[in-house]
């Protein structure tokens, strides 16, 4: 699956279970509800990113993008969540469980897809 495909299948999936949610949501918590599943569809972007750019390459290619793209997807994510919280009175547990419920649904379908994409064959 392209970059493309999988961004169209994440925000899609955000936009309806956001859209079947929002009217059970309160007008308070509605923005922090948006905010942790924009964060969570950006992280699962970056990180299908990394892994298609380290397919085929080197070994230490791999683990230098798929870790260290997760420390600092980690760190970014830190960043963005204490500025909801902190700088922008995002509430706290809306924010929290909106971001964690869509990280981990995210997560999922990143491995399913990943999981089921062809093996390449090593370059000489």
């Amino acid at each position: 699956m392209t970059l493309a495909r999988y961004a169209a299948l994440v925000l899609g999936a955000a936009v309806v279970s956001l859209s079947v949610a929002w009217p059970a949501l309160s007008a308070e918590t509605r923005p922090a509800a948006l905010a942790g599943a924009l964060l969570a569809a950006l992280n699962s972007v970056c990180a299908y990113f990394l892994a298609l750019w380290s397919a085929g390459r080197s070994t230490t290619a791999f683990f230098t993008a798929v870790l260290g793209g997760m420390v600092a997807r980690m760190f970014v994510l830190l960043a963005a969540v204490l500025a909801g919280v902190l700088l922008a009175g995002l509430p706290r547990v809306p924010f929290t469980v909106s971001l964690l419920a869509y990280f981990v649904t995210f997560l999922v379908l990143e491995l399913t897809v990943l999981s089921r994409r062809p093996a390449r064959a090593p370059t000489p």
